[in-house]
């Protein structure tokens, strides 16, 4: 049931994203996208520090050790990216970035096929954070799904406008980045397979996911978002974030007090399972 949990959230993050780009028109992405950047910036941030961390730090593990594991993924990642493999940008035409007519274009047809490549290392990264999130608890793998389908949809966005900008056809750009996505559900079926042994490097793995979302947060979101200074734009993006933080909110004190209810319900069923013999022992003993 697992590896179908994988599997099902590797696909909606690759492909699904995909096929909503191809269904819209270009002002219509740009409007989603500048909603769902603010929106997954808030997504990133809650399932990072609000979730995934905390569930790491409730391991066994050392906490000095998981905050080398954290400080070594934000290096990472920022490595990754600096060498373009790692890549999540989501500018293009008309999403009022003030750059010259046709930037876009010129930009993307430095390589087209590079941001294929870079799309699908990052995608296959993310197949391998969800598997990992799975294998340790479905609320885990779920709240990780999230985060990573709310930052993959503004992304896929982009690149398939920027494969457009690069001479790609409608057809071709669409195939391409659905091709790009399925890496992701390679990362995720591998992920599971390798990392099913080694249940305790998991909390390490989990610290790396959660330095992948802060990362793109901080380092790729949050600047784009500042980049829009009128008070209109501005309240848009605080409310927007808000959202995001406000639903991982809720839903960690959801599944937290689905947890704790679960646990007590056991531990009282355990508890009642160990009184019975009592009573027998009891009422054996009455003549």
């Amino acid at each position: 049931m697992t590896l179908t949990y994988i599997l099902i959230a590797t696909l909606v993050g690759g492909v699904v994203s995909v096929l909503l780009a191809a269904a819209l028109t270009a002002p219509m992405l740009a409007v989603l996208v500048r909603h769902l950047v603010s929106l997954s910036t808030g997504v990133l941030l809650g399932t990072a520090l609000l979730h995934v961390l905390p569930e790491a730090f409730e391991s066994h593990a050392s906490p000095h050790a998981l905050f080398l594991t954290l400080l070594g993924g934000l290096l990472f990642f920022f490595l990754l990216e600096k060498a373009e493999l790692y890549r999540h940008g989501h500018h293009h035409e008309h999403d009022d970035h003030h750059h010259h007519h046709g930037f876009d274009k010129e930009q993307a047809g430095r390589g087209g096929w590079s941001v294929l490549v870079g799309d699908s290392i990052h995608n296959f990264c993310d197949g391998v954070l969800i598997a990992g999130a799975f294998l340790v608890d479905p609320g885990v793998g779920l709240f990780t799904a999230l985060a990573i389908i709310a930052h993959e949809i503004p992304q896929e966005v982009g690149d398939y406008i920027v494969l457009i900008n690069a001479g790609f056809s409608k057809g071709k750009a669409l195939l391409f980045n659905a091709l790009s996505g399925l890496a992701a559900v390679a990362g995720g079926v591998l992920g599971y397979f390798l990392l099913g042994p080694w249940q305790e490097l998991l909390p390490y793995l989990m610290v790396v996911a959660a330095s992948s979302f802060v990362y793109v947060a901080v380092a790729d979101l949050i600047p784009q978002l500042q980049k829009r200074l009128n008070l209109k734009d501005t309240v848009l993006q605080v409310v927007w974030l808000g959202v995001g933080l406000g639903v991982i909110a809720l839903l960690v004190g959801g599944h937290d007090h689905a947890s704790h209810d679960h646990a007590g319900d056991h531990g009282h069923d355990h508890g009642e399972e160990h009184a019975l013999p009592d009573s027998a022992a009891s009422g054996a003993g009455t003549p």
